[in-house]
């Protein structure tokens, strides 16, 4: 399998009545607009998708509904990441048993692992399906940061580890790891607004949110930097640059799903502890998605 070009982390829409449930139908329709966008994959129940919020049950509906959906059109990369590793392997498993493509396995969150930890709940974890794993790294919320060298030894391990989404905000991070690893691992970005410099230091696509609202022209920036095509990439990143910050004004995924109110019509709330975009954001992101929609026509 050949993780390359944009990939959208998906939310998780939920209906506006007491319990939140998931909205199903709100679901179906944010898939389908990526598979008309033209995206490479989506990843449901990540970060963006409020996987810590959505009970077991609720997570492998919405990995088995989103599959079912996509029908093959794109790939599937299902988010399986928990603080035990125990869950994690549950995750993972099950994702593979309902068609995924790929899984993806975030680093284990509040109990905060050494990196022997993390090197031994990766391993395993890989070790429990054939499928591609992807590992990500978000230290800002994980509250641990997994190490370069602790990644080339769980890709040692453990073959089917075949990609990172880095999302430590660090250039020289990925540039390290594209460096070092090689062909062995594929960089994809997490942080929207570096995708451009990621890639032109070895990252071979990117996981966005920002694609949510705009697939087909994340998609289009994105490939005409793998393309090499930079003076393009750049006009292309520029452009969207002031909709990825408008996308993290407040704790994502709030403003995007505040956004996907607006371009598609799928209601916009979110789970607490998370708490919906205050009304001059949601205005700022209008008014974000209005001035690129005026430039681009």
């Amino acid at each position: 399998m050949r993780l390359e070009g944009t990939y959208t982390a998906i939310v998780t829409p939920f209906l506006d009545r007491p319990g939140q449930p998931v909205d199903w139908e709100g679901l179906d329709a944010v898939v389908e607009a990526q598979v008309a966008g033209g995206v490479t994959g989506i990843v449901p129940c990540g970060t963006t998708g409020e996987s810590p919020t959505l009970t077991r049950d609720e997570h492998t509906q919405v990995v088995e509904r989103t599959i079912a959906r996509v029908r093959g059109r794109m790939q599937v990369v299902a988010g399986a990441g928990a603080s035990s590793t125990r869950e994690a392997i549950a995750m993972a498993v099950h994702a593979e048993r309902a068609g995924a493509d790929a899984v993806m396995v975030v680093v284990p969150y509040y109990n905060r692992p050494s990196q022997e930890g993390l090197a031994r709940h990766f391993i395993e974890v890989a070790r429990s399906v054939k499928v591609p794993v992807v590992v990500y790294n978000i230290p800002v919320r994980t509250g641990v940061d997994l190490l370069p060298e602790t990644l080339a030894r769980i890709a040692e391990a453990a073959p089917n580890v075949v990609a990172t989404k880095e999302a430590t905000g660090n250039v020289v991070r990925a540039q390290k790891i594209a460096q070092t690893l090689g062909a062995r691992m594929t960089v994809l970005c997490g942080d929207d607004a570096l995708t451009l410099p990621m890639i032109a230091v070895g990252a071979r696509g990117v996981i966005s949110v920002t694609s949510n609202v705009l697939p087909a022209e994340v998609s289009h920036a994105t490939r005409l930097a793998l393309d090499g095509k930079w003076d393009e990439a750049r006009r292309a990143h520029f452009a969207l640059l002031p909709v990825h910050e408008a996308m993290f004004l407040e704790p994502s995924p709030a403003p995007v799903k505040a956004a996907l109110t607006m371009s598609l019509g799928v209601r916009g709330g979110v789970r607490g502890p998370m708490a919906p975009c205050t009304e001059p954001t949601r205005k700022l992101v209008g008014a974000a998605l209005e001035a690129y929609g005026r430039a681009a026509s």
